[in-house]
């Protein structure tokens, strides 16, 4: 997706430059772009509106989309995406980029002090993060391979993920089938091009209709549209019959938090980072942030964190109340966008505040 250049009100002066913090192969716009492969229709769900985003237009409902449903399908996606592809997902030249140094960094048994900022680094401290958080990988419409971060939230179904809405669907983009990305393919603690949980096609998905609201919107240029960019995935069984929440466990959700100055830790799989550094980023190893939470430039709807994480970490969770002894928090938001302020100013990672419309989001996505 296109990167533009916004200045937040009450910001005159300062440049900044907000992004999607999304992995891809090429830039697109989803707007225009057509599907390579058939898909299955879409359905709405009438929700009542939500009080989350008022500058977004028109009534909030639930949009729903057809992953891999038979077993073909699921065989299918499985095989495509081998470790090779995996590692290449999100390369900004797939066809001269060699295939990334895997990153050995050693794992620290000892858990990290609590409240200890970090603006990016290698989680090496395991728990259960290690084994829910993993990365999201999908082909655009446009045949170009992406990637995102996702999480296995706590559900009835015990199959519920959450990422970011422009991981799965770009902002603006026609009400029709034509502009959803296909292939998608979670790993759960992805690692140098690993399954170490085994990988997982995605049944079913479904976004906010206020993310696709307005064509001529990006979610970078009205933040009120990135208010909702939160998506929600159903995940297939494992080859037992499994759920994923059974192999994986999950982190627990929250909505309408978290508070002002809490500290939040933040995890992703980015392939880039911001300000000139995470320049070692490939996306082979999970990255860690952890700070206090401030109001974005379009609070309540945005707010986030000092992080150096950028494309690549979407959708990734922001955890309130986060253990570092056991790895385990409360999903407050999933990553949205970045934001590189000039002069060497420290950078910020904003996540998409789990308001009304996420929750609807959620309650449809745990029924299935």
């Amino acid at each position: 997706m296109r990167t533009p250049t916004h200045r937040p009100r009450g910001q005159q002066g300062t440049r900044r430059t907000l992004r999607h913090a999304i992995g891809a192969t090429v830039t697109v716009s989803a707007a225009v772009v057509a599907l390579v492969t058939p898909a299955a229709a879409a359905d709405t769900a009438p929700h009542t509106p939500s009080s989350s985003g008022a500058g977004a237009a028109g009534p909030d409902t639930v949009t729903t989309h057809a992953g891999a449903g038979t077993a073909q399908e699921r065989a299918r996606v499985d095989a495509y995406w081998s470790p090779e592809r995996m590692k290449l997902a999100g390369a900004m030249i797939p066809e001269i980029t060699p295939v990334p140094e895997d990153d050995n960094t050693p794992d620290d048994p000892r858990p990290l002090p609590a409240n200890t900022p970090d603006p990016g680094a290698v989680w090496t401290h395991g728990g259960a993060v290690q084994k829910n958080v993993g990365r999201l990988f999908f082909t655009f419409s446009d045949g170009y391979d992406g990637s995102c971060t996702a999480t296995v939230v706590t559900s009835a179904n015990r199959s519920t993920v959450i990422t970011a809405a422009h991981c799965l669907r770009g902002v603006g983009a026609p009400s029709d089938d034509d502009t959803w990305n296909h292939n998608l393919y979670f790993v759960p603690g992805y690692r140098n091009g690993t399954k170490p949980l085994g990988g997982f096609s995605i049944r079913t998905m479904a976004t906010s209709s206020r993310w696709n609201a307005d064509p001529d919107t990006t979610a970078s240029s009205d933040l009120a549209v990135a208010g909702y960019d939160t998506g929600l995935l159903v995940a297939n069984p494992a080859a037992g019959g499994r759920p994923i929440g059974d192999v994986t466990g999950s982190q627990r959700i929250g909505f309408d938090q978290p508070v002002e100055g809490e500290f939040v830790h933040t995890f992703g799989y980015p392939k880039a980072g911001l300000n000139g550094s995470g320049d070692s980023y490939v996306g082979s190893r999970m990255i860690h942030c952890a700070g206090p939470s401030r109001p974005g430039p379009e609070a309540p709807l945005l707010w986030g964190e000092t992080c150096d994480m950028s494309s690549g970490s979407s959708g990734g969770p922001h955890l309130a109340r986060f253990d570092t002894r056991t790895g385990t928090g409360t999903v407050v938001g999933v990553t949205t966008t970045d934001e590189e302020l000039a002069g060497g100013q420290s950078p910020t990672l904003y996540a998409t505040r789990l308001g009304d419309s996420a929750h609807r989001l959620y309650d449809w996505a745990q029924s299935r």
